[in-house]
């Protein structure tokens, strides 16, 4: 495997820090993976995924969106739409770096991003959505420990034991997103992994999704947590992606 590490300017002109892989020999195609809300892409339900992918033949990249991680801008002034323009900045970086058309996969609120992403991209081959919402609004359940909103609108939240800024306009852009609508249109196949003991996003979010799409598969990880923590879990969720690409070799 190599692994390089690279920067491309995101929607709102920031730069933005991603890993590529690459595999040892010849490639079969490339794959786009978007983190969780507030995650990044060292988080280990992406960076384990997109390592098994490169094992199997795939060329990965994962990057950090605006404002987390190693990545330039401010978080608070992001928007769902946002990270849907940083998603496809990233798609444009991996043609670029002619690794061609991609499979975009989506981790939890990354996938709902991956949805709208690739209703508008002509670049996606396949889709992964992986305890993913069907309603981008399920995030405000995490508000719940706000504090009083500032001046601005802006709230301060902790999630994961960390706390974030999220902005006025990130709240009022979650209602201008119809993710069940987009997932409808799309043409391409879709894969949707839902853990079996998910209690940040519910298992009806991700058979809501599944049904929408016209062309999906859905797996079921048993007992495994929204951040598939346990090994075996993380193991079982790469093989169930790997074996659908492999089911649907023309991706």
């Amino acid at each position: 495997m190599h692994t390089e590490n690279l920067s491309f300017v995101g929607a709102a002109g920031h730069r933005l820090a991603g890993t590529l892989r690459r595999p040892d020999g010849p490639a079969v195609g490339s794959a786009l993976l978007a983190h969780c809300f507030t995650c990044s892409k060292d988080l280990h339900t992406t960076s384990r995924l997109a390592r098994r992918l490169t094992d199997a033949g795939w060329i990965t990249l994962t990057f950090d969106f605006t404002g987390l991680g190693e990545s330039d801008g401010d978080f608070e002034a992001t928007t769902v739409g946002s990270e849907v323009g940083d998603l496809t900045r990233a798609a444009v970086a991996l043609l670029e770096r002619r690794a061609g058309a991609c499979l975009l996969i989506g981790h939890s609120l990354g996938g709902g991003a991956a949805v709208l992403a690739a209703s508008r991209l002509h670049t996606v081959t396949g889709l992964v959505c992986v305890a993913s919402p069907s309603d981008v609004g399920h995030v405000r359940h995490l508000f719940g420990d706000a504090k009083s909103a500032d001046e601005s609108g802006a709230v301060e939240v902790h999630i994961g034991g960390r706390p974030f800024r999220i902005g006025a306009a990130f709240q009022a852009d979650l209602d201008r997103h119809d993710v069940v609508q987009a997932a409808a249109e799309l043409d391409i196949p879709v894969l949707v992994v839902e853990a079996g003991a998910d209690e940040i996003v519910p298992i009806s979010e991700t058979r809501a999704l599944a049904a929408a799409a016209t062309d999906s598969t859905l797996v079921t990880i048993p007992e495994a947590d929204h951040l598939f923590s346990a090994p075996s879990h993380a193991l079982g969720l790469a093989d169930a992606v790997l074996g659908w690409l492999e089911a649907r070799d023309s991706l």
